[in-house]
């Protein structure tokens, strides 16, 4: 009869732990819990709307209202392949558990969304419910799109509808099992998506709401800046803390002096956001250059301030993987600098010096620019593996950023090699790969 007092207790022990984890983990959900104030409903908020289209945009129409709207929302880049036809689908999502295909958005009756009613889309972008009632994978972000109001999300649809309707079916999800249950994505949702529609803080600008609609809201920033749960939700209790997404590292963006934005200029930032460049921080790379091409760039210039000045109050918190203290330019001579590398030097002079300058201060452009860049000051190499493999290019004309891809002609070794000349002689404290991890970052393209 004791034993079996002791195995209950235990196991009420465990039910309660279990319970409030994971009751701590949901409670964590709500993206501004940090600025604390009084929230209210979008009706009783009695400052300028600090929704939809920016004041620019008053007299445009629902079309054109959407297309900014659509930008914001960043639906381009996980809509479109690499040198695809934009919203048709198909982009290949790498995860620990199999990959995920992103469906067309395009009017095609067939094969995308153009026999969807108003209801249909609201219910996928606010629900994670699509057609049918079946449940959608979070890769879409609808734990942050929740938060969009119905005009908003119904001009973004208006928007879809008008650009051409293409067929195309994109491949079967390649998950394995648990995670290729779909029905366990309605746990998921019932614990993570609010389903809730914005709430302004009644204490903060209009400026500062209008800034957390957009990162929030809008461009689901956390999505990649931020850490994730056991159950891959974000982690809003390490807010914008950096994290890896799709195969690259996007960094600390929290207020942290250190290994954050904090010491960074509103017009470094802004610069960032809009010109793909920011003098003294180097230029974006990866998902964040698309982020930056497709959707930030974009943006209204007040719309750009209103994200900067959200961003800036996040609370700081530091990432003990980046060194405090990012490096200076290297010496102008090609004889100083690390002498233990001499076959990625060799690589770094005939490929790279040209344009990137020994010094690291870009020869040609400031894109080039790597003195400043966290990427090379970054002990895991990542980003600067990916940027060898892959390049570097402008996606739509408007940062005029390019730098060719060496993956398809470089082995393993020579891309180890070359990136750890380039954070030995850029950064401060950088960590030898090998060819076996390049073959790794390789397989998270």
């Amino acid at each position: 009869m004791r034993t079996i007092k002791i195995l209950m207790g235990l196991a009420c022990l465990v039910a309660v732990v279990g319970i409030g984890f994971i009751a701590w983990t949901v409670l964590g959900r709500d993206p501004i819990h940090f600025a604390k104030g009084p929230r209210v409903t979008l009706a009783a908020y009695t400052g300028p709307s600090v929704t939809g289209a920016p004041p620019d945009l008053a007299h445009a129409d629902l079309v054109m209202r959407g297309e900014y709207l659509t930008r914001a929302a960043d639906c381009q880049a996980c809509h479109t392949t690499d040198g695809g036809v934009p919203f048709a689908g198909g982009r290949a999502f790498k995860l620990p558990f199999g990959t995920l295909f992103s469906p067309n958005i395009t009017p095609d009756q067939a094969t995308g969304i153009g026999a969807w009613s108003d209801a249909e889309f609201l219910r996928a972008v606010h629900k994670g419910v699509g057609r049918g009632g079946k449940p959608l994978y979070p890769a879409f972000p609808y734990a942050a799109y929740t938060l969009l109001t119905d005009d908003d999300v119904l001009a973004i649809k208006a928007y879809l509808f008008s650009v051409k309707p293409i067929h195309a079916v994109a491949p079967e999800n390649t998950l394995v099992f648990p995670f290729n249950q779909r029905l366990l994505m309605t746990v998921w949702s019932a614990m993570f998506d609010a389903d809730t529609r914005f709430e302004p803080v009644a204490d903060r600008a209009p400026e500062w709401n209008r800034g957390a609609y957009l990162v929030e809201a809008a461009g689901h920033c956390g999505e990649c800046h931020s850490p994730r749960n056991l159950f891959q939700a974000i982690d809003n209790r390490k807010k914008f803390a950096g994290a890896v997404a799709d195969g690259w590292r996007a960094y600390n963006i929290s207020s942290d002096k250190p290994t954050g934005i904090g010491s960074w200029s509103e017009a470094q930032l802004a610069s960032y956001l809009t010109n793909g460049h920011a003098a003294g921080r180097g230029s974006p790379a990866g998902p964040m250059r698309e982020a930056v091409d497709m959707s930030l760039a974009h943006l209204t210039p007040g719309d750009v301030k209103a994200v900067v000045a959200y961003l800036r109050t996040v609370p700081p918190i530091a990432d003990p993987a980046l060194p405090a203290t990012l490096a200076g330019p290297a010496p102008a001579s090609a004889a100083k600098g690390p002498d233990g590398n001499p076959h990625g030097k060799a690589l770094f002079a005939g490929a790279c010096a040209s344009c990137h300058d020994w010094t690291g201060s870009g020869a040609l452009t400031a894109n080039a620019t790597l003195t400043g860049a966290r990427a090379v000051n970054d002990p895991s190499a990542v980003n600067v593996v990916q940027m060898i493999l892959t390049g570097n290019h402008d996606l739509v004309g408007k940062t005029q950023a390019y730098m060719p891809a060496f993956g398809p002609a470089y082995t393993d070794l020579e891309v180890a090699d070359l990136a750890n000349y380039v954070t030995a002689r850029f950064g401060t404290a950088g960590r030898p790969i090998g060819p076996a991890d390049v073959a790794r970052f390789r397989q998270l393209r």
